[in-house]
């Protein structure tokens, strides 16, 4: 007997989960001959019992291996297997897509923590905007902060365009926009409103990036 898969006290995707991996382990009892072709399964209740979850999960994990052709569900007739073939099919199946699942986790997660890395990044920048505004003086290069506002005329050029560094003095360190960070944005990068571009250049570049960006 199959040890019980325990009561879920979960979320919709982890209960999803739940009747996806009793329907592969059906067609695995099916694939090694456990369970033949043929052969009547129990009743859902019975099943249920045996996989500790409710009649309707077990319900739905054999309505994903009916669609496989795995089995055939007979209306109050009980569950027949149908294809020991369709069912190893259906295992090799899943397993791509639960190894497609797992990759595109992963992608998740690593852009997570580049976010989170932008965000300590610009944080750390307005941190030293902060000590750099009440030590202007003495700091040759102090750092800018500057948002673009809605009636600029840069709006729609790039900085490359604008020869932002040739004009100013002042290199652009990064930009945030709606919440997402641009790191050391090219020559490219096209500026909209209400950009806010952090930028480190000597004390006298501050007029100059007013004039432009204004």
């Amino acid at each position: 007997m199959m040890e019980p898969l325990q009561p879920n006290r979960t979320s919709k995707r982890e209960k999803s989960a739940i009747y996806e991996r009793i329907a592969v382990d059906i067609a695995k009892r099916i694939a090694n001959e456990e369970l033949a072709e043929g052969v009547k399964l129990s009743g859902r209740t019975l099943l249920s019992g045996e996989y500790g979850v409710s009649p309707e999960t077990i319900r739905r994990s054999f309505a994903i291996l009916e669609e496989q052709g795995v089995v055939e569900v007979m209306h109050n007739s009980g569950v027949k297997v149908k294809s020991r073939k369709q069912a190893k099919t259906f295992i090799e199946t899943y397993d791509k897509h639960d190894e497609s699942k797992q990759l595109l986790q992963r992608m998740r997660t690593l852009l997570d923590e580049h976010e989170a890395l932008d965000r300590e990044f610009f944080s750390l920048a307005k941190q030293l905007f902060t000590i750099n505004s009440r030590f202007a003086e003495s700091n040759p290069f102090p750092v800018f902060s500057y948002t673009v506002n809605q009636s600029s005329t840069v709006i729609g050029k790039s900085l490359g365009e604008l020869h932002f560094w040739q004009e100013t003095g002042a290199t652009v360190v990064a930009v945030r926009r709606e919440g997402a960070i641009t790191l050391s944005p090219g020559p490219y990068f096209g500026l909209q409103a209400d950009d806010i571009l952090m930028m480190v250049g000597p004390q006298e570049a501050l007029p100059h990036i007013e004039r432009l960006l204004n």
